[in-house]
């Protein structure tokens, strides 16, 4: 879709824009608007559709806010297909139907290579071809989300609509437009075409869906069985905000109609699908990438390869795919072929075994999670499911108990949600056999070991049930493990079991008792050396050189990943400065909604915490906000502006501290060779990324001693 001397031009034009800070006015100020939605739809294809961004997201709300700041300065300038449109201020309240232009059909399913052949010779009777003549086949990814199409006339985005029955569908045009793997323009005009539907699948990545339920769960809120059903339900949401947040693809499949003005059909411009497809990519959609996705097969033995390759595989894609589409690359012959009322002769889907398994549920235990809500556990007949043994599942809240009349003693259907979490779909009532007992959620904290109750409240909206005031130290506990661990302070070899161990010794309490262990004492412990000691001393005491925003991601916030821990440590200048924000501080920042707002500044409030943060300074903590807690573009290190990949076994330091110390150095680490690559760090035995660099002639290539003498210059 872009040359290379356009992705090198655009990108100049960023760091042109970011460095700017005044706003031209009149004509400049018009060019300058027109320039920077070029440029963000332009980054909006390389994150949404190649996922390979050039900038980061933080540089992308830059020049978004400075495209808006012009549009409010000089709002006759402002373009109604403007990147900044795509966020509508009004709720949809309800969705009209829309006709499709073209009739939205099934697949018919196979389950087996016999059904494939089976499929093949139906085509060549169809066809009336010889038998050993072989057909060119599409075969490409059957992706489980939620069908969309997306009609364009004279270029623009005219709606969006549901599958529906196939024929009407949901009018949900207000929320396609936040999605942005969609084009809001498209020169279908190159081709004649005045008049298109695009057909596609909206998507949720998997581990956005994991991240997705854990904001759920942790708010109270009904989880989703899958990311199909969380992308069906987010294109279904009344504020298209919220359908931004929840960062959805539409990957287009099928372009399944076009038209003249006068509202004829048109042929399609091309002798083949995978060409129309590869032409659909070159307009901006995200579609099947060949030949990795979309692969052309010469006769149904190649296809059925590619089928049995990609079931084997299927758990490292990073969307939710349930099989593969086989369909006649020719136009002409998919003509010929036909239709049945219920799908096309000339397509098949050959689905993928079944991630399902049934169990017993055996017996339920309640944990309590460092924000005090207790989640029921299902403890199970262990079954292999999809690769692992699956012996106990969250069983989330009392609601998900309730809605699916879960009893101790069911057997029970499960699944692997994305692949990835395990989940019970529903209990097999009709072969109870009255044996079965219900599950009673407990009326006090379950957990609490002390001879004072505490009662669980669920608060309005909720489903989640809560201990209020902890007694027994359990939620305390938890949150020590969490500071200590890989996802908190990171300190090495600071695990669950001595966290635990030091809790009994009463040495720790509260985060900041992790700096004032008693070495010397814990030397005497049982299973304790000078050595393991020694290192224990070394790890906590590096972790006081943190970055602000893992600190940040530390303290047990409610929603306070990685993500939003950076968000605020590049904005402010220590940790105490955000107890004096207000909602308004946060709203300026695109990623943060209300609810996190209030989580964060209900624990600044209180005085027991900011006790704890300055009691952590004195200890000698960072509370600052460092180099690495910048964005990028504002880095100053000696690394500033330079990308960077680690490749072969290094032998001074891990990977994870070439790459923290890189990046407090100023650099952007890459997952792989590019042309945006600017330095390769080699260990030993580097492999095919040397190679790779070396062809590209651009990369400088350092040794591991080169890249330390370089970030302490």
């Amino acid at each position: 879709m872009y040359t290379q001397e356009q992705e090198r031009y655009y990108y100049d034009l960023s760091r042109k824009f970011l460095e700017e800070k005044e706003l031209p006015k009149g004509a400049a100020a018009e060019e300058e608007m027109r320039e920077l939605e070029d440029l963000l739809r332009y980054h909006e294809w390389r994150y949404y559709v190649k996922d390979d961004p050039v900038i980061s997201d933080y540089e992308y709300d830059l020049l978004m806010k400075r495209l808006q700041a012009l549009e409010e300065a000089w709002p006759e300038y402002a373009s109604a297909d403007s990147p900044t449109q795509r966020v509508s201020s009004d709720l949809t309240e309800d969705f009209p139907t829309v006709e499709h232009l073209f009739p939205l059909l099934s697949l018919a399913n196979s389950y087996e290579a016999g059904d494939l052949r089976e499929f093949d010779a139906q085509v060549k009777r169809l066809l009336n071809l010889p038998e050993g003549e072989q057909i060119e086949y599409a075969v490409e990814p059957k992706f489980d989300g939620s069908s969309l199409g997306v009609a364009y006339e004279n270029d623009r985005l005219s709606w969006a609509a549901t599958r529906g029955d196939g024929i009407m569908g949901e009018e949900i045009t207000a929320n396609a437009r936040v999605i942005r793997s969609i084009p809001l323009k498209a020169a279908f005009s190159e081709k004649g075409i005045f008049r298109a539907e695009v057909r596609g699948e909206v998507l949720i990545r998997k581990d956005e869906f994991v991240k997705i339920n854990a904001e759920r769960e942790e708010l109270g809120e009904p989880l989703f069985a899958n990311p199909r059903n969380a992308a069906a339900g987010s294109l279904r949401m009344k504020d298209p905000k919220e359908v931004a947040r929840r960062r959805l693809v539409l990957i287009a499949y099928r372009l399944g109609y076009v038209g003249d003005e006068g509202g004829n059909a048109l042929p399609i411009p091309f002798e083949r699908h995978s060409e129309a497809t590869a032409w659909l990519s070159e307009l901006g959609f995200r579609t099947p990438r060949q030949p990795e996705e979309l692969k052309v097969c010469k006769g149904i033995e190649e296809a059925i390869a590619h089928c049995e390759a990609w079931e084997e595989k299927r758990d490292a894609y990073p969307f939710e795919i349930d099989g593969m589409v086989l369909k006649i690359n020719r136009y002409d012959l998919q003509e010929r072929c036909g239709y049945t009322a219920h799908h096309p002769r000339w397509a098949i889907a050959y689905k993928f075994k079944a991630r399902q398994a049934t169990t017993r549920l055996v017996a339920v235990e309640f944990q309590v999670g460092r924000t005090g809500v207790i989640t029921p556990v299902g403890k199970l007949e262990p079954v292999s499911l999809a690769g692992a043994t699956i012996s106990s599942v969250s069983l989330h809240n009392e609601d998900f108990i309730r809605e699916r009349d879960l009893r101790i003693g069911d057997k029970v259907l499960l699944e692997r949600a994305g692949d990835v979490i395990p989940y019970v779909v529903k209990a097999l009532t009709d072969v109870r056999d009255g044996s079965e007992k219900p599950i009673v959620y407990p009326e006090f904290c379950p957990v609490n070991d002390t001879d004072e109750p505490v009662r669980l409240v669920r608060r309005a909206g909720e489903a989640a049930w809560r201990c209020p005031a902890c007694v027994c130290g359990k939620q305390t506990l938890r949150k020590l493990v969490f500071f200590v661990s890989k996802d908190g302070m990171d300190i090495d070899g600071f695990g669950e079991a001595m966290v635990e161990r030091f809790y009994e010794q009463g040495w720790l309490r509260n985060f900041a008792d992790v700096y004032r262990l008693p070495y010397e004492e814990i030397e005497k412990l049982g299973g304790f050396g000078k050595k393991s000691v020694e290192n224990l001393r070394v790890a906590v005491e590096k972790s006081k050189n943190n970055p602000l925003h893992r600190l940040l991601q530390s303290l047990s916030i409610h929603q306070v990943g990685p993500k939003v821990a950076k968000l605020l440590a590049a904005r402010v200048k220590d940790v105490f400065e955000l107890a004096e924000w207000d909602e308004e501080r946060f709203k300026d920042i695109s990623e943060i909604g209300p609810i996190i707002a209030q989580n964060v500044m209900e624990f600044f409030r209180r005085e027991e915490n900011l006790r704890i943060l300055r009691e952590l300074q004195e200890l000698g903590v960072n509370v600052k906000r460092s180099e690495e807690d910048l964005p990028p573009a504002e880095r100053t290190g000696p690394l500033a502006g330079k990308t960077i990949l680690f490749t072969g076994a290094l032998q001074q330091m891990s990977r994870k501290e070439a790459k923290a110390l890189a990046e407090r150095a100023g650099a952007r680490v890459l997952s792989g060779v590019s042309s945006k690559l600017n330095v390769l760090v080699t260990g030993e035995k580097p492999g095919s990324k040397l190679r790779k660099a070396r062809e590209l002639g651009s990369v400088e290539i350092w040794t591991e001693k080169e890249f330390l003498d370089h970030i302490s210059s």
